[in-house]
């Protein structure tokens, strides 16, 4: 007979979740797919305890996936997508106009609008930071701005672009965990996102307004950079035909996959036409990703500079498998959870104590930076706080894209600016700033979700929907029979 956990056995397994993430993957930087397992494990001992088989548990591990398949099938488009427009040259033709927008009068405005610009088109904020940041940051010292400030403004204006780019994995998974759709999700982020932009924007032009004299190396660098892309590829203003059909796409709310697949063909056609790459490294782009070896028909490969191969180098289906291997561990530790009944015990609590709309979107916003402190993960401190808050919001009437929103207002954008997390060492060491320094500078970072916390209770910006009926009081007679009530 199966009996309904206490609060206590309820919480014992998240609170077993975040001490094995916490610890393990913050602190001893161990892989997250086993520790979740782990946590799995645990709350399926606590399952066999209250009487749940394996195979409803099972079921609710496939329930989860099933659920989340959608997400990952577009997770691997976005893969093919990012191959492909990197061999047609349309990711590379957006990066060198990017890099010639640099207005050293500007430098703190500029960085974070040309981090911005190649993040959203590239759909990684490591590789924006990595390349333009460092080139940023090479002119910042040798015209004498503020380190900490400029690499405040890249690390924040390549947040932004990764945050709203359909072509990032955080971007595809918050409306997965949350249960809203790609492009609502992306929209209803801009009523966040630009506000908090928009503080920084106001803040880089005040204290970061400087007189930039004389030239330098990093000046010979940029134009390295661009000299080096142009003879790569072959420019054609057809080129920016695979980013007009996503856009017009999302404008006429066609299918996700179908649009990306669609530009993903135009784009190797354009590549066939206008780069003169073969078929055979088209198909390997879509698969293993875009590498500068392919380009061997216009350069020397060993001749492009190591900084230009870190950028370009990228994407394929592979590209997306890590992310997708860490959603189906997180999504068994979900179903397990949700099948011996913890989570609707302690989203119980949660109703109990958040009273209202805003007080709703405070618990989500604590529980994703609380995630993201104690894991350093933005897939974690998405995935986990959407299923506990996914049903609660429902009930609520509250739409799913209010959550998605929320999860990368305070989970995507946050881990950066954590000392401890994979993003904050690789930012620090990449742009030779510590990550406390960068901090106060990376101010989309953390602005973002006080203005989420602000809407919340203002109501500005928060869409309703029909309330869902509470499933976890609704138990028919049968399943009542089921529990020693």
């Amino acid at each position: 007979m199966k009996r309904k956990p206490g609060f206590f056995l309820a919480i014992v397994p998240i609170v077993a979740m975040l001490l094995l993430l916490g610890i393990g993957y913050g602190v001893l930087h161990l892989r997250a797919e086993p520790l979740l397992i782990t946590a799995a494990i645990i709350a399926a001992m606590i399952g066999r305890s209250l009487g749940v088989s394996w195979n409803e548990m099972q079921d609710g591990i496939v329930e989860k996936t099933a659920k989340a398949m959608p997400a990952i099938l577009i997770l691997i488009t976005v893969g093919v997508l990012i191959g492909t427009w990197m061999l047609s040259g349309t990711i590379p033709l957006m990066i060198f106009y990017g890099i010639e927008l640099i207005n050293p009068s500007f430098l703190l405005i500029t960085a974070f609008i040309v981090t911005a610009v190649v993040s959203t088109f590239t759909g990684t904020s490591w590789g924006s930071a990595g390349t333009i940041g460092v080139a940023i940051m090479g002119i910042a010292i040798v015209q004498g701005v503020s380190l900490p400030m400029t690499a405040g403004a890249v690390v924040a204006g390549a947040y932004f672009g990764d945050k709203l780019s359909p072509l990032s994995d955080t971007t595809n998974l918050a409306p997965a965990a949350a249960g809203s759709e790609l492009y609502e999700h992306i929209k209803h982020m801009l009523y966040t996102s630009i506000p908090a932009a928009l503080v920084g924007l106001i803040v880089y032009f005040f204290v970061g307004k400087s007189a930039l004299t004389g030239e330098s190396g990093n000046q010979e660098k940029l134009e390295m950079m661009t000299t080096t892309l142009s003879t790569m590829f072959d420019w054609n203003i057809l080129l920016i035909l695979p980013v007009i059909i996503v856009l017009g796409g999302s404008v006429m709310k066609y299918p996700t996959i179908p649009v990306m697949l669609t530009s993903s063909i135009v784009a190797i056609l354009l590549g066939l036409g206008f780069q003169g790459v073969t078929l055979e490294s088209a198909f390997l782009a879509s698969v293993k990703g875009f590498n500068v070896e392919m380009m061997a028909g216009s350069i020397d490969p060993g001749a492009i500079p190591p900084e230009v191969a870190n950028l370009m180098n990228r994407g394929g289906m592979n590209s997306m498998m890590s992310t997708t291997l860490i959603a189906f561990c997180a999504f068994s530790f979900a179903g397990i959870l949700s099948k011996i009944g913890a989570l609707e015990v302690v989203l119980a609590k949660v109703n109990e104590k958040a009273k209202s709309t805003g007080s709703m979107i405070l618990a989500t916003v604590l529980s994703c930076v609380t995630m993201a402190v104690t894991t350093g993960s933005s897939y974690l401190s998405i995935l986990i706080p959407g299923e506990l808050f996914k049903k609660v919001y429902a009930e609520r009437g509250i739409h799913p894209k209010n959550l998605s929103r929320t999860l990368e207002d305070s989970g995507t954008v946050v881990v950066p600016i954590v000392p401890w997390s994979l993003a904050g060492v690789y930012m620090s060491s990449t742009l030779g700033v510590p990550v406390i320094e960068y901090l106060p500078w990376a101010i989309m970072c953390y602005v973002g979700f006080i203005f989420a916390i602000i809407f919340g209770f203002t109501g500005f910006s928060i869409e309703k929907i029909e309330k869902q009926p509470n499933e976890s009081r609704e138990i028919d007679q049968e399943e009542q029979a089921q529990y020693k009530i």
